[in-house]
């Protein structure tokens, strides 16, 4: 009985992916119609070109054998037969060059060649999503948005000067990599082996010690190809990623934050370190120009997301540069900013969501968002009581101030949470499964 249930199941398997074939969207039946009769077409007109001698020659040899046929064996089961063999012809046939493109495509095996075609065509429809920030809140976010489109744009921020990228910028003079390293790796199919990959870190060698394999393997590409992004463009299509990552200046910028106690702070990973409330932020050199693709990106998107990360050393650091900030403020498309779960030492000790907002808008000079997303549930206790050791607390949500800055909430349990550890984090899938269902409620097709 488990045999015959189980053949039953791999009948009824093997007869839906069939059936899939047939979906619209595929873009397969019209091809193999419009071959079909480009064939029809072809014999008929050799047929006539030779004055249709070929057409009665094999209308009577086949009038003879049906005749001969039905003369042994009587129509009523040789017609039947005749049909059957036909009809399973067409389906090996059509089976075994599906099993030689897909032996030659090399699909996974436990993923037929249909359902990819099916995935491929949905994420190819998909919505032209365009995400500005940095810092591992982008790459989280990417990981989840994947699944939902591969027209996705994600503009990061070039400021970073610590750890790795720090290193290669100064020794080397290439644009910071790190950040961009993080969204190669999260759009990538593979994504955990490349991840494993771009993160693994030298332990050995003069100079290699420190050093991450990505920002190696992006500050080569940049030597050969002679900037970051053409790198970037390179490295994509080596590694065959979903979207595009675009840096959202090729200036060589570093940012400054004037404190409330007047003194100046220099260096992205310095601010966070230096203790106190930030009063005003910029870059050196000011106003850097834009990358042109990333702002066309931006005026051409359906869906421009801003955060989640870092208020002044991830999400700020791109709205710094005019362009990148004009064009969101100009985009006529829904526009949302992802509001952070906990407070960061250093940068927002002590923020409500409407402070964020606030900031942002003094940073832009104007308004960039519609809406703004906020997590629902509060962490568990443990996590409560190890963050407030580091003086972190929940984003408070103050609805009265946000209505008055003229901006949407959006709440929805977003967060995955590590009971052992106490960490919190945005959850990946949920993130993006809300995000989207938000913009199936504001899209309206463009003119």
């Amino acid at each position: 009985m488990k045999n015959l249930s189980f053949s039953k199941k791999k009948y009824l398997r093997r007869k839906n992916r069939w059936f899939k074939w047939l979906s619209p969207g595929l873009f397969i039946k019209r091809w193999l119609l419009i071959s079909a009769s480009g064939f029809f077409l072809a014999a008929i007109g050799a047929a006539v070109w030779s004055k249709l001698t070929p057409i009665y020659r094999l209308l009577s040899f086949i009038s003879q054998f049906l005749e001969f046929l039905t003369r042994v064996i009587p129509n009523y089961i040789s017609g039947p037969i005749v049909l059957m063999i036909g009809i399973f012809l067409i389906f090996w046939g059509q089976s075994r060059t599906v099993g030689s493109i897909t032996d030659v495509l090399g699909v996974d095996k436990d993923k037929q060649l249909v359902d990819m075609l099916l995935d491929r065509r949905r994420l190819n429809r998909g919505p032209k999503i365009v995400v500005v920030g940095g810092g591992t809140g982008l790459s989280t976010l990417l990981r989840g948005l994947k699944d939902y489109s591969s027209n996705i744009t994600a503009i990061v921020t070039v400021a970073d000067d610590g750890g790795s990228s720090g290193r290669l910028r100064r020794e080397i003079g290439v644009l910071p990599p790190g950040d961009i390293r993080n969204c190669i790796a999260a759009l990538a199919d593979e994504e955990e082996l490349l991840t494993e990959l771009f993160q693994y870190r030298f332990k050995a060698g003069d100079g290699l010690v420190g050093h991450s394999f990505g920002n190696l393997f992006l500050t080569a590409m940049s030597e050969i190809t002679g900037d970051l992004e053409q790198a970037v463009a390179t490295s994509s299509k080596v590694l065959a990623i979903s979207g595009k990552v675009l840096p959202s200046t090729l200036s060589d910028v570093s940012l400054w934050a004037e404190m409330e106690d007047g003194r100046l702070i220099e260096g992205e990973s310095n601010i966070p370190q230096a203790g106190g409330k930030i009063k005003s932020i910029g870059c050196m050199p000011a106003n850097p120009p834009a990358l042109p693709s990333a702002v066309a990106a931006i005026e051409d998107a359906d869906y421009i997301i801003i955060g989640p990360g870092s208020l002044y050393t991830s999400i700020i650091p791109n709205l710094l540069v005019p362009d990148i900030r004009d064009a969101i403020a100009n985009a006529d498309v829904p526009r949302i900013y992802i509001c952070n779960i906990m407070t960061q030492p250093g940068e927002t000790e002590g923020y409500s969501v409407a402070d964020h907002i606030r900031e942002i808008d003094r940073v832009s000079k104007q308004k960039l968002f519609d809406a703004v997303l906020v997590h629902r549930k509060p962490p568990s206790p443990v996590s409560l009581k190890r963050y407030a050791l580091e003086n972190s607390h929940p984003v408070y949500l103050d609805r009265q101030e946000i209505a008055k800055l003229n901006r949407r909430i959006v709440m929805a349990n977003v967060m995955e949470e590590d009971q052992v550890k106490g960490h919190v984090r945005h959850n990946s899938n949920q993130l993006a499964r809300v995000l989207l269902r938000w913009y199936s409620g504001k899209w309206q097709p463009k003119l």
